[in-house]
């Protein structure tokens, strides 16, 4: 089984080690580089994990995982490419994957020994219980080969999606953050929840189920149209629409009557302007991601 280091034992990291432990990966196989000595005995205590500086967790590691702030990736990555430099001649050849939102893969491959292969992912919080989603984007010099094995890396902590490096900001502002408005959104709702008479912990309750039975709804039409056309046997020649209801807005409106009180609560957060307040937070989490970025320029 492929060795994997974890440099940054921040929030990010750790949701990526508990995520590869609950998915069957062996504590033995992983080694977490954390500066804080504080964070790295909590690390080593409740995940049963080595941790050791940047250069012994690099020497032995088939996958170099960089997943520090953004302000912290230059002195790491200067660490790591002296440890990948002094490797033994006959080591495999690591491939870094960079967690780090914003930072290019040439700014990677200009930092380190020439050809090192770059990839760059943005996963999201819920990879903790196995349910997280990751856009992965190749550097210049990964094959492959090393994209499918970052790809089933991942994989094993949710889903994973191919997309070029240019649209990795996008990636961040909406599903990197996007838990983020998940979260707020379900709060605001079991506050209107408990204005309109329910004690909290039966309106928190409500909410939840119906979020995860909604994106259970969703997912479940989505992968009827996996390629395998509509599950409805029909008559030949028989006038009736079996295509199923796959997207958010035909789901929507299969639920809302006319008159009813699904369109009443619909009307008043169209008036309060909310397809445009969440426009507006992914694009301002959009430019922050730039703003945040390093470049190899």
């Amino acid at each position: 089984m492929s060795r994997i280091a974890i440099i940054g034992g921040g929030n990010i990291g750790e949701a990526l080690l508990t995520g590869l432990l609950r998915a069957g990966r062996r504590a033995k196989d992983i080694v977490v580089s954390e500066r804080v000595e504080a964070r790295a005995r909590y690390l080593a205590d409740q995940h049963g994990v080595l941790v050791a500086g940047v250069a012994d967790a690099v020497r032995n590691a088939d996958f170099v995982i960089v997943a520090v702030k953004p302000s912290d990736v230059g002195p790491v990555t200067a660490e790591i490419a002296d440890a990948i430099a002094h490797a033994p001649g006959d080591a495999r050849e690591q491939v870094v994957v960079s967690v780090a939102a914003g930072v290019t893969s040439a700014y990677y491959e200009s930092k380190l020994p020439a050809g090192t292969p770059v990839i760059r992912v943005m996963p999201n919080a819920p990879m903790v219980v196995g349910a997280g989603v990751s856009a992965i984007a190749s550097g210049r010099f990964a094959g492959q080969e090393q994209l499918e094995g970052v790809a089933a890396l991942f994989d094993s902590v949710g889903g994973v999606l191919t997309v070029p490096e240019s649209q990795l900001d996008a990636v961040t502002a909406l599903s990197g953050s996007g838990p983020g408005y998940f979260f707020l959104v379900v709060e605001a709702l079991v506050d209107g929840g408990v204005a309109a008479g329910l004690s909290r912990s039966v309106a928190t309750d409500l909410v939840v189920q119906t979020m995860a039975g909604s994106a259970a709804m969703l997912l479940d039409r989505m992968s009827r149209t996996g390629g395998s056309g509509p599950d409805v046997d029909t008559a030949p020649g028989a006038d009736v629409d079996t295509t199923p209801d796959t997207t958010p807005a035909q789901l929507r409106a299969v639920i809302t009557s006319p008159g009813g009180t699904t369109a009443a609560g619909l009307a008043e957060l169209e008036k309060g302007g909310l397809r445009a307040a969440l426009a507006a937070a992914i694009q301002a989490a959009k430019t922050r991601s730039e703003q945040l970025g390093i470049t190899s320029e």
